[in-house]
């Protein structure tokens, strides 16, 4: 059975040597992402062995540790690089300031991040709600050129 990543559903690849290379098999090779990440629980596959305090005790979506696949594109490129532009982040500001998760100086809990981390969470959804209801109006489609 072939592997198919999460998002485009493109074939996944495992090619030896040729993960994230320009090439088909570097653009579709395999890769494994958290869906909510290990550092939020002090874990760190880069750093083996080194705890942190952890942003969340118990996941407050129940996935933790739960992973999927997804090719090289969709994973580096679009989940780990999102693009905010300055109006985003500005009104992303003003929510945070309004659920009360704003900070002047860092205190020692870490309390506001996992409100802040939950908020941008709420804000996804609520996106992705409002355009999958929207799929009887006219097409949207977002242009590739």
């Amino acid at each position: 059975m072939t592997e198919r990543c999460a998002i485009c559903h493109c074939s996944l690849t495992r090619a030896k040597g040729k993960y994230a290379g320009l090439t088909v098999e570097g653009r579709s090779h395999r890769s494994k992402h958290h869906f909510v990440a290990e550092r939020f629980f002090g874990r760190s596959a880069n750093r083996r062995g080194t705890k942190r305090p952890p942003i969340f005790h118990r996941c407050p979506w129940m996935l933790e540790g739960v992973s999927e696949y997804f090719c090289y594109e969709c994973h580096e490129l679009l989940l780990h690089n999102p693009v905010l532009t300055r109006e985003d982040v500005s009104a992303f500001s003003q929510l945070v300031r309004s659920h009360r998760l704003s900070e002047r100086t860092k205190p020692k809990h870490n309390r506001r991040i996992a409100g802040r981390i939950k908020l941008m969470h709420k804000v996804i959804r609520a996106g992705l709600n409002a355009l999958q209801g929207n799929r009887g109006a006219v097409s949207q489609r977002v242009r590739t050129d």
